[in-house]
């Protein structure tokens, strides 16, 4: 009888030594996104974070999100350095929403084979982007599974919990009809409508170096989401917002009507959503109808802030000062109608 050949894990395809050199590379990076409340490091089977010392009354909101098909073209480009900003600008900036400060954040890596600068250059943006938002990147995973992903392809997914105080918690009850809407604007299409912008950007022969406004058109395509964290959180402490909406997938039609109470619409003014370059190539190149930018794209507005109009010259001051860019988009009307968003 024949004596097997012995096997290791390596021979069934999974490097373990490449996950520790991951590890060890990513330390440095992971630790300049702690805060003071997380307790340990790395390498624990589960991170710790010390809640008692800031808040009398902390309500916990967590949310989670990967980064769509956005993943195809980094991963098509070999440019990996931002998508994790990507990553964690989606699920911060939707807990930022109900006024909740992001803690912590977790991710998920997996792939079939493990490339350890590519993993060490997804993480580093994934800690890059908890960093700009003051987000402890606490642990993660890396997983390497054999035959489950063709080479050189990868997923994420980020997973991000927030506080706020039950006293401060924005949930749209504040809203009333006469509100302004400002829209704050993106760095691009962030992380949504890739499944469009790359039918768009292959049936145009992938024309790298095209010129939108001043950039190369697949760095505005590459260009990271917006992290409005920090900012808005100032805004927070100063000014007292009604509502907050991120524009995510849904676009503007979908999205800002998700915190405005019934009984109540949007008047949306179409001469105010002027499409930044980038999205007056897609539309241009894609032949994309206006209604299905604004219901598929940000449109160049990332972030809408619902205020009472006699707070608004006062927030769209603050705005200038933090350097966000901002225009009002429309207002919030009473309504009895189905059709409770209206873009005219």
């Amino acid at each position: 009888m024949t004596t097997p050949t012995p096997l290791t894990y390596r021979d069934a395809g999974v490097d373990i030594d490449a996950g520790n050199e991951v590890v060890e590379r990513i330390k440095p990076l992971v630790r300049r996104s702690f805060r003071p409340e997380v307790m340990g490091g790395l390498g624990g089977f589960g991170a710790l974070f010390d809640l008692s010392g800031k808040y009398r009354e902390p309500v916990l909101v967590s949310g989670t999100d990967g980064v769509g098909t956005k993943l195809k073209l980094a991963q098509q480009l070999n440019r990996h350095d931002t998508i994790g900003i990507d990553l964690v600008g989606m699920c911060v900036n939707d807990v930022l929403v109900q006024g909740a400060e992001p803690l912590f954040f977790l991710d998920y890596f997996a792939t079939g084979k493990l490339d350890v600068d590519t993993t060490v250059a997804v993480v580093g943006g994934i800690a890059k982007g908890c960093e700009l938002s003051g987000c402890a990147l606490i642990g993660g995973e890396t997983a390497e599974m054999p035959d489950m992903y063709p080479p050189g392809e990868y997923d994420l997914a980020g997973f991000c919990v927030a506080a706020v105080e039950k006293s401060k918690i924005l949930d749209g009850s504040k809203v009333r009809a006469g509100d302004v809407l400002i829209g704050i604007a993106s760095s691009g299409p962030h992380s949504n409508g890739y499944s469009l912008i790359r039918r768009i950007y292959d049936r145009a022969g992938r024309p790298d170096d095209v010129d939108v406004g001043g950039v190369k058109l697949i760095d505005a395509l590459m260009a990271p989401t917006a992290l409005y964290v920090k900012p808005v959180l100032e805004l927070l402490g100063t000014h007292e917002l009604h509502a907050m909406a991120h524009i995510t997938g849904g676009g503007l039609t979908e999205n800002i009507i998700r915190v405005i109470p019934d009984g109540l619409g949007l008047d949306i003014e179409a001469s105010a959503i002027v499409l930044p370059p980038v999205f007056d190539w897609l539309q241009r190149e894609g032949a994309v109808p206006r209604e299905e930018m604004w219901r598929t794209f940000n449109c160049g507005v990332g972030f809408v802030l619902v205020v009472a109009q006699e707070d608004a010259t006062a927030v769209e001051g603050d705005l200038d000062r933090l350097g966000l860019a901002h225009r009002r988009i429309g207002a919030v009307v009473a309504t009895s109608s189905d059709e409770r968003v209206k873009i005219a």
